[in-house]
């Protein structure tokens, strides 16, 4: 009886995937304010590495043209290639937006510890609250990286402009070609691997307070005064 009883708790709990999808959603709209404080964190953070990869690309897209304005310019020549110390600039940024990150997650966990604490008390298992901070998480990571390529994107593009003219128009590396030496990836490649990497990024950052926020003992967050 009790087994039955279990597995009928764990039956009507266990939610469908696009049901904690859309409470994720939900809850990030109610907190807006917070989402776009943590998404502006990996949109700086993205948009900084799409900036440096997409010069790089232009750069060595625009030496293989032979452009005249490509030669007037200091870049041109040596091969352009991206530097220790921007690799290194492009490493602590994205460090500091899993910081970020977690940090927000935690911040989120001690304002619903009754949230949390209700949930449990209705039968929620640990999974489903796991998930539902992951999914927040994810949301934040890809809307802010989406956005920080975008803007990483333009940026490259506007100094392009400054530097090869009217030329860039000519040989942007939209799309990647693999097949060359060295191989150029394309910024189309780039935009779609920054959305990736800041959507990772942040549902690393998010799973640890994901796993606090599922062994909250529920009488214990339900007593809490927030």
């Amino acid at each position: 009886m009790e087994q039955q009883t279990r597995g009928t708790i764990g039956q009507q709990i266990e939610l469908p995937f696009m049901e904690s999808v859309r409470i994720s959603f939900q809850s990030l709209m109610i907190r807006f304010g917070r989402s776009v404080i943590t998404t502006a964190g990996i949109t700086l953070g993205i948009a900084f590495l799409v900036s440096v990869l997409v010069n790089n690309e232009v750069s060595v897209a625009m030496k293989e043209s032979g452009s005249k304005q490509e030669i007037t310019t200091f870049e041109a020549e040596e091969p352009k290639g991206i530097s220790m110390k921007d690799k290194w600039l492009i490493i602590m940024s994205l460090i500091v937006c899993v910081v970020g990150i977690a940090n927000s997650m935690l911040m989120a966990v001690t304002e619903r510890f009754q949230e949390i604490g209700t949930m449990k008390c209705l039968g929620a298992l640990d999974r489903f609250v796991v998930r539902l901070f992951l999914l927040e998480s994810g949301f934040q990571g890809l809307a802010g990286a989406l956005i920080g390529a975008l803007i990483g994107c333009l940026g490259s593009l506007l100094l392009g402009l400054k530097d090869y003219g009217l030329d860039l128009f000519f040989y942007f590396p939209m799309l990647p070609v693999l097949n060359e030496q060295p191989a150029r990836f394309g910024v189309l490649l780039i935009i779609l691997a920054g959305c990736v990497l800041g959507m990772i990024l942040s549902v690393i950052g998010a799973a640890f307070p994901a796993w606090r926020a599922a062994k909250l003992p529920p009488a214990e967050a339900m007593r809490t005064e927030v």
